[in-house]
């Protein structure tokens, strides 16, 4: 049975250096999931960094809308999966106008098929919550259902690891 380790916290917190470090530690072949899009400059810049941290040896692959059909396809041929980000997917859905019923069902389906994986999986995800109200009703609508797909996770995760500035906190 698959173990799943949530890390969720701020941006630039450290989320995804943890991941990295925890998935080195378990060692084994490892398959990197990246939820984000290259849609402009600024980010093909923060993509170009993010794969520049990773081994050479892994195995990235690309799906910013479909992870629980890739989930199913991979989950026994690797030790260590990590997904980065949850909260990029749950962007990438919501702006193909996915609902939030099929936006939580998609992540529930990514966990039911991670817990029958043959490793373990690493999950990254922003906590977008602790700031101010967004101001227009997309933002907000995305703050809502990002704050129920973590709460999704986070309860049914093995391990929930909250970043701040850095420093790794375990809550489960």
């Amino acid at each position: 049975m698959g173990k799943i380790t949530f890390i969720i916290g701020g941006a630039r917190s450290g989320k995804s250096g943890l991941a990295l470090r925890l998935a080195e530690e378990k060692g084994g072949k490892t398959a990197f999931i990246a939820t984000a899009q290259a849609l402009d400059k600024e980010m093909q810049k923060r993509i170009a960094l993010h794969q520049k941290s990773r081994p050479g040896h892994w195995q990235t692959l690309e799906e910013p809308l479909r992870v629980s059909r890739l989930v199913k396809k991979i989950a026994h041929d690797f030790e260590v999966i990590i997904i980065d980000c949850l909260t990029l997917l749950i962007s990438n859905l919501l702006l193909a106008r996915r609902k939030e019923a099929s936006i939580a069902a998609e992540v529930r389906r990514i966990h039911s098929l991670l817990k029958k994986a043959k490793g373990e999986t690493i999950i990254v995800s922003n906590e977008v919550g602790l700031g101010i109200i967004p101001e227009n009703d997309l933002a907000r609508e995305f703050r809502d259902i990002a704050g129920r797909v973590n709460q999704i996770m986070a309860v049914k995760s093995d391990r929930v690891y909250f970043m701040f500035a850095g420093i790794p906190l375990k809550l489960k």
